[in-house]
């Protein structure tokens, strides 16, 4: 199989499924607009790659190698919508089919470029959100403390799955790991103690994405979902710290 289409159909299964669930081969086969026998030939293939599991009659789920393809496509193609709507003012109709076509074709370093010329956008603009890179950094722009320049992405990668803090269910905690945005932005969580390595709990979050309610530090703090989507965390088990 060309990469492109292990990628689609990657993509595809993740989309049906999630990260947990199964697709079925029928279903898969209408998504791609393919016969059912070429999705469980594709799907075969793929599961000797280790890519997917595979069951007939039961259909596929992700592996986590599948998992970390589909979600490196998925983050791609959200960029992409966000940088055709919002600096081509490309039609918001057109734009997903546009950004399917360009997905597979980007490389990592363009990837990073868009995601920080476009500020680190948290949602494409259909509303789904944007997951953080796998940088090995604590935000967007880790800034020189002296002239406040920022220092070029590191090599190295993050190994540990994080989530947003508005993924945390009540008197869920995590502590934080990652925070999105630039210099003034860091400043402005670390201001109120949301800073990186902090054990931080949800004690409430309001419905309709309302603020969320956090207890960090011996104190609450009641937070825009907006901003408390930038923050990421490594979630543990355990009640409120």
């Amino acid at each position: 199989m060309a990469q492109e289409q292990v990628e689609e159909y990657l993509e595809t299964i993740y989309d049906i499924a999630g990260t947990e669930g199964a697709a079925k081969t029928t279903t898969i086969a209408k998504c791609l607009k393919v016969a059912p026998a070429s999705v469980t030939e594709a799907l075969q293939n793929l599961a000797e790659k280790n890519l997917v599991n595979y069951e007939p009659y039961r259909g596929a789920s992700l592996t986590e190698e599948g998992k970390k393809i589909a979600e490196t496509i998925k983050r791609k193609h959200r960029l992409l919508e966000v940088f055709l709507a919002d600096v081509l003012h490309i039609n918001r109709a057109k734009v997903h089919d546009e950004a399917c076509r360009m997905e597979h074709t980007i490389s990592e370093d363009t990837e990073n470029a868009l995601c920080r010329m476009l500020n680190a956008p948290a949602r494409c603009p259909h509303g789904s959100p944007i997951s953080p890179c796998a940088k090995g950094i604590g935000s967007c722009s880790e800034c020189d403390a002296v002239t406040g320049s920022v220092i070029p992405y590191p090599e190295g990668i993050r190994t540990d799955a994080i989530i947003p803090i508005t993924d945390l269910g009540a008197q869920e905690k995590g502590t934080i790991a990652f925070i999105r945005g630039d210099c003034k932005v860091v400043q402005r969580l670390s201001d109120l103690g949301l800073t990186l390595g902090t054990s931080v709990s949800v004690t409430r979050k309001a419905p309709m994405n309302g603020p969320v309610e956090v207890f960090v530090r011996r104190t609450k703090l009641a937070i825009d979902h907006a901003i408390a989507e930038n923050i990421f965390v490594n979630a543990i088990k355990g009640g409120a710290p």
